[in-house]
């Protein structure tokens, strides 16, 4: 089996970690921030309810909704950019050992 660089996983764990912290950033933003700051955001609306009426209605579960599209795509294309395919993911979950 190929053994991975030192060098390379934890070039490749780094981002991962730092694009985990910016995804909870937002879901901690859009999910207590709106809230907190309810009275300042009162004035702006959308579809004709109060901001932080609609974040807390509707708003934070579309964030999710769109952050988990968001990490699966950035999430293939860092795999990419390593060197981890789905193919060989699976192959390695199988038990199987890879050659190269």
């Amino acid at each position: 089996m190929k053994k991975v660089d030192k060098h390379v996983a934890d070039r490749y764990f780094r981002i991962r970690t730092i694009l985990t912290v910016i995804y909870l950033a937002i879901g901690f933003s859009v999910s207590f921030l709106v809230v907190f700051f309810a009275k300042e955001l009162s004035h702006i609306t959308i579809n004709g309810f109060p901001f932080h009426y609609f974040m807390g209605a509707q708003g934070a579960v579309l964030t999710f909704i769109i952050l988990l599209f968001i990490n699966a795509i950035v999430s293939d294309k860092i795999d990419e950019k390593f060197g981890i395919s789905h193919e060989r993911n699976e192959q390695i979950s199988s038990g199987k050992t890879l050659d190269h």
